[in-house]
């Protein structure tokens, strides 16, 4: 039987760090970016089709999704809630279950530590995945440790 492949998404409506795990093994990571120039509802478009090419390329039983962090920013709260919101849409499109995970168990299942600073959960990913030297943004790490954090919890069928 092959390996379940699940899909991880940090979302947001600037930048989604998104992640592809065939079993407990990574397969692609990617950050993708909205126009700045555009509004946004286009932006949220944008991200809906990418989210839904991913899906239909990759064929995930799963979406790990992260839950939204609740700064002192409301009004870019509410974005990155909408942003999630076609994020969900794309998803029950496709027909793939959702999970949900915060922030802080994230952290605790990469770093021991529910409040591990951002570099520590990085450092982590790094040492936890062969990643090769390529930059990546926060976001793509963000979901790589989304990522990790899912594939420890399926079980096997």
């Amino acid at each position: 039987m092959p390996d379940k492949t699940t899909i991880a998404i940090d979302p947001g409506y600037d930048r989604i760090g998104i992640s592809v795990f065939e079993g407990k093994t990574l397969v692609h990571s990617e950050c993708f970016e909205t126009d700045k120039k555009k509004e946004f509802a286009e932006r949220l478009v944008a991200v809906h089709k990418h989210v839904a090419a991913a899906l239909k390329k990759y064929k995930p039983e799963s979406l790990a999704l992260e839950t939204l962090f609740f700064s002192t920013n409301v009004k870019t709260a509410i974005k990155v809630s909408e942003a999630r919101g076609v994020i969900l849409l794309a998803a029950a499109q496709a027909g793939v279950s959702v999970c949900e995970y915060s922030p802080q168990a994230v952290k605790i299942a990469v770093t021991g530590s529910g409040n591990a600073p951002k570099e520590a959960v990085i450092r982590m990913v790094q040492k936890l995945v062969p990643l090769g030297a390529q930059k990546r943004l926060d976001d793509e790490y963000d979901a790589i440790a989304l990522g990790l954090a899912h594939t420890a919890t399926i079980r096997p069928s």
